[in-house]
């Protein structure tokens, strides 16, 4: 069932809540490594959601125009919250702290072409030339951003860097199967509907691991500071599924992936503004490449 304020929404403000969406998740996964510093994984994803699932209790009750939800539905939804939400809180968070803000940057620069190889195959959406071409600078921001990796992966000192390359890439294939499923949900479900259910899902999936760690954590030593970034990674976080979903029902999933690149843009700002990562020419250029994709991928064709 289509909402119709969402159905009316037009490109340009759908593209907007994709973009914003996608820089503030970049944003909060360059926070996640001085977070992750102080909180163990499984704790910290706990109170992600416990934050995050409380902002947006409200949106959980069903709306009078949504239909029942069926066991396909239903199972969709865990799915996404397992995968989208669960398993890429876990290899985001740990990939970010066995390497750098901006290493994760270049990693999920692969997300737009990961998400529209997988809805060729799951969605069967066809891949615009405007899009393909899109995709192709994003890969060659991943490729300009590798360049320029070597320093600071020295300057980071962590024997552990491939492994947090491979968490990372898995990261990926969790956004990219975030984007595909999201899309199948889109038609059935609210976006503040989908955004409640993943976060109580979230929370859920959480809560074992995270009640054991918590039991052994000394919460006394968390300054003001530390419990307000926490505040914003919560709310940041949850308000972002909300944007990504509100736009991804105006635009298809291989295109809305191309808005992906803005992920690595937030995280390499906050890792170089407030962590004080490192930033070459060769970032500019990657970044430059990246916006250049986002450009030809939001430009108006005659079906928009």
């Amino acid at each position: 069932m289509r909402h119709e304020a969402d159905a009316g929404l037009r490109p340009g403000l759908a593209y907007a809540c994709l973009g914003s969406s996608m820089f503030v998740v970049g944003a909060y996964v360059a926070l996640s490594k001085p977070l992750a510093a102080i909180f163990p994984v499984f704790l910290l994803g706990c109170l992600r959601f416990g934050i995050g699932g409380l902002s947006v209790l409200h949106w959980l009750r069903k709306p009078a125009t949504e239909a029942p939800l069926t066991a396909r539905v239903r199972w969709l939804v865990f799915l996404e919250s397992f995968i989208g939400s669960f398993l890429f809180t876990v290899f985001m968070v740990l990939g970010v702290s066995y390497s750098s803000a901006v290493a994760a940057g270049i990693i999920m620069s692969a997300i737009p072409a990961a998400i529209a190889v997988m809805s060729r195959i799951v969605l069967r959406e066809a891949i615009r030339p405007q899009v393909l071409a899109a995709i192709v600078c994003a890969v060659c921001g991943i490729g300009l951003l590798a360049l320029a990796q070597p320093a600071d992966t020295a300057a980071s000192g962590s024997a552990n860097h491939w492994l947090g390359y491979a968490l990372l890439g898995g990261a990926v294939l969790c956004e990219a199967a975030y984007a595909v499923i999201g899309k199948q949900l889109t038609g059935v479900l609210s976006a503040k509907r989908i955004s409640a259910l993943m976060n109580v899902w979230g929370f859920v999936l959480m809560l074992p691991a995270g009640a054991y760690a918590a039991w052994r954590f000394d919460f006394t030593a968390i300054t003001v500071q530390v419990w307000g970034l926490l505040l914003f990674y919560g709310l940041a976080a949850s308000g972002t599924i909300w944007l990504w979903m509100t736009g991804l029902r105006r635009v298809p999933a291989s295109r809305a992936g191309v808005f992906t690149v803005l992920l690595p843009v937030g995280a390499a700002c906050v890792g170089v503004l407030l962590l004080g990562e490192s930033f070459s020419r060769l970032h500019a250029l990657a970044f430059a490449a990246a916006l250049l994709g986002l450009v030809l991928a939001a430009w108006p064709t005659r079906s928009d």
